[in-house]
């Protein structure tokens, strides 16, 4: 999907938003990075909906990115390193479909991206156990509510922060220190 000035969307759902947001957030040419809720049949749904795990929704994250500084299979590259795609409906103590490992494509290419990307960590035995993550077109994208936006940034200190995502933070920044911006 193309948009404004050559940018393109990515659209991942790999647990906890809070989580995946503060990660891509840390990016080289991710310019924008939204939580929300895709996936599901509930209309308009917030937070309190989708944590029952019956809307069929999932948290998920809609990264804006500019692909000529940060590819689309980087971004797969950094989504499959910092959650665990082998734990269905599931990431760590975070329990329910609403925590699933999902890609929603957003075009042809993404899809097929995704589809050799899981492949190639399949026949390498990546993870050691069977891979979950499912591919899906990309459906209706619900922004959450805005204490949900930039959470971590914000809330470093909250215990679920300090305990959860500062240590992919910190992973993130060791690993990956060249993908970070400046």
């Amino acid at each position: 999907m193309e948009i404004q000035n050559g940018l393109e969307v990515a659209t991942f759902a790999g647990g906890c938003f809070w989580c995946t947001e503060a990660v891509f957030l840390e990016l080289d040419g991710v310019k924008k990075v939204v939580s929300g809720y895709i996936g599901g049949t509930t209309v308009n749904p917030t937070y309190k909906d989708i944590c029952n795990g019956d809307t069929g929704h999932a948290e998920a994250i809609e990264i804006t990115f500019d692909p000529k500084e940060v590819s689309f299979g980087e971004l797969l590259e950094i989504f499959f390193a910092t959650h665990d795609p082998t734990t269905l409906n599931r990431q760590g103590n975070d329990i329910g479909t609403q925590y699933r490992s999902e890609i929603f494509y957003h075009n042809p290419t993404q899809k097929q991206l995704s589809e050799d990307y899981i492949a190639l960590m399949i026949s390498e035995n990546t993870f050691g156990k069977p891979i979950v993550t499912k591919i899906s077109a990309v459906s209706k994208f619900y922004e959450a509510e805005d204490y949900h936006q930039n959470y971590y940034n914000q809330n470093k200190t909250q215990g679920y922060c300090s305990y959860v995502i500062t240590p992919k933070i910190e992973k993130l920044k060791k690993v990956y220190q060249d993908k970070l911006k400046k």
